[in-house]
């Protein structure tokens, strides 16, 4: 093709319309085969290329200098463009740490649970359940509020203890679980006492029944025998609270609990007795928790 410029008098007769669309295709053969309309995005490079020990290593110098957010992004940056090297298994775990860290407790959870589906077995699974556990322990609140976040934290603890007993983190792990467990037993107790005060017996029950029979070892479980007491003989089920009574003064004889529900006992007529059947003698005896 003629890279010459055609003469107006040579293109008048083809029209206005065409004359444009005829111009248009001869400059772009004209410009040594550029093409105007080539993306430029095509012409960004993608990832980084470079060894997956350079950009660890570049990850690692970030979450030493406490950069915590570019350190994250750095470790992700590792496993996305060098997902199946050396350096990618642990960077995930590591970008799990710089997230807990920054406080970016959603996004360590998400990268230590991925962690533990890749990996469950190698050296680093420890460290991924203990940042699990540790990102929803640092979002429990008081006793008063929603204890999700304390329930997801009891629930790492306990599988961080079951799965890997003699890791450096089970010995914190051990002491955290014994305050989640009473963090929650006595959220049950605030909610207990609430439906207590308002009368709604049967609710104040479910609520003081979970720490019996879920919060067992936990201080608050000499008060919640108590509002039992106080609950069964409200509704007349005299056994219950009777059974109630008789299982605190076994166990905890010298408790203020205990004075108490005897207090009640009397002022009904009654005694603290045991009897085979109730729930609560089956629990404290070790024979399960009846539906």
């Amino acid at each position: 093709m003629r890279c010459d410029l055609l003469s107006a008098r040579a293109l008048r007769p083809l029209g206005a319309g065409v004359l444009l669309v005829a111009a248009s295709v001869m400059l772009a053969g004209c410009g040594g085969g550029l093409n105007p309309f080539k993306s430029k995005k095509a012409e960004q490079p993608v990832g980084d290329s470079r060894p997956p020990e350079v950009i660890y290593g570049e990850a690692e110098t970030l979450l030493n200098e406490q950069d915590w957010k570019d350190a994250a992004k750095k470790y992700e940056d590792v496993d996305v463009n060098h997902p199946y090297s050396t350096e990618a298994r642990r960077a995930i775990v590591m970008s799990a740490y710089a997230y807990y860290k920054n406080g970016k407790y959603p996004e360590a959870i998400s990268a230590g649970k991925r962690y533990l589906t890749l990996h469950p077995g190698t050296d680093e699974a420890p460290l991924a359940q203990n940042i699990i556990a540790m990102a929803y322990y640092d979002q429990v609140l008081d006793p008063k509020r929603d204890q999700t976040n304390a329930r997801e934290s009891l629930n790492a603890y306990e599988t961080l203890v079951q799965r890997y007993p003699t890791s450096r983190y089970s010995a914190e792990a051990r002491n955290r679980i014994l305050i989640l467990r009473n963090l929650l037993a006595a959220n049950s107790m605030t909610i207990g006492r609430y439906y207590l005060r308002d009368h709604d017996y049967l609710a104040a029950i479910n609520r003081f029944r979970d720490v019996v029979t879920e919060y067992q070892q936990t201080e608050q479980v000499e008060e919640a025998l108590m509002r039992l007491t106080e609950a069964y003989l409200a509704l007349g089920i005299v056994n219950e609270a009777e059974t109630a009574a008789a299982v605190l003064g076994h166990n905890f004889p010298n408790s203020k609990w205990y004075q108490k529900s005897y207090s009640l006992l009397q002022k009904a007529g009654r005694s603290p007795h045991e009897h085979a059947g109730s729930w609560i003698t089956q629990t404290f005896r070790g024979e399960g928790n009846p539906a």
